[in-house]
């Protein structure tokens, strides 16, 4: 039934926001060029490996003389906004539609942590990762890797559809009053280095 509605959910939005999303990478284009898609190899359930898409909203990591740039400065203006409305995600329902994603579940994270995990943080792969989820309802990136992680397996464990949908709510009021887009830290997490990281 989860597959049946997320499938429904998502090729609706996809057809519904398809003239919006070439509107948004016209203008990803045009403000910050080429490439207009972020794409990165993440986990998906099980550990497999898809390669994630969403709209680019930093610049290269590195300058042309080769020095790194911190997230703060990386972050574009048109990326600032799609970040706090979280419209650089909307090209993940194709994911949804490809059976890689689900609509909610822990999210997708690059494959480099799968071997950091501990056997109880591994268990969030049990399931689809999802476009939103408890932990990211719970404090999106304002939240500490430990505690995010635990949110995870706490899913898992309590998932249902009915929660699905007390998620998808919460996730339209947090996204409606812009809560969590950003870590303390800086503009995004800092890399999860293990347990305790």
């Amino acid at each position: 039934m989860k597959r049946l509605i997320d499938l429904a959910v998502a090729v609706v939005a996809l057809a519904v926001l398809a003239p919006m999303m070439a509107v948004l990478a016209v203008a990803v284009r045009i403000a910050d060029g080429s490439p207009v898609l972020f794409r990165q190899a993440r986990s998906g359930r099980g550990g497999r490996p898809f390669l994630l898409s969403k709209f680019r909203t930093m610049r290269p990591a590195t300058t042309v003389d080769w020095r790194p740039q911190h997230d703060a400065v990386r972050l574009t203006r048109l990326g600032a906004f799609l970040r706090a409305t979280s419209l650089d995600e909307l090209p993940t329902l194709a994911h949804v539609v490809r059976g890689e994603m689900s609509l909610v579940g822990p999210r997708p994270l690059p494959i480099e942590y799968l071997a950091r995990y501990d056997d109880t943080q591994a268990r969030r792969l049990e399931v689809r990762p999802g476009i939103t989820g408890w932990a990211q309802v719970n404090g999106r990136n304002a939240v500490t890797w430990d505690d995010r992680l635990a949110l995870d397996v706490w899913y898992v464990d309590h998932r249902s559809l009915l929660l699905d949908a007390r998620i998808l709510a919460r996730t339209v009021r947090q996204v409606l009053h812009r809560e969590g887009v950003d870590h303390a830290a800086g503009v995004t997490m800092t890399e999860f280095r293990g347990p305790g990281s």
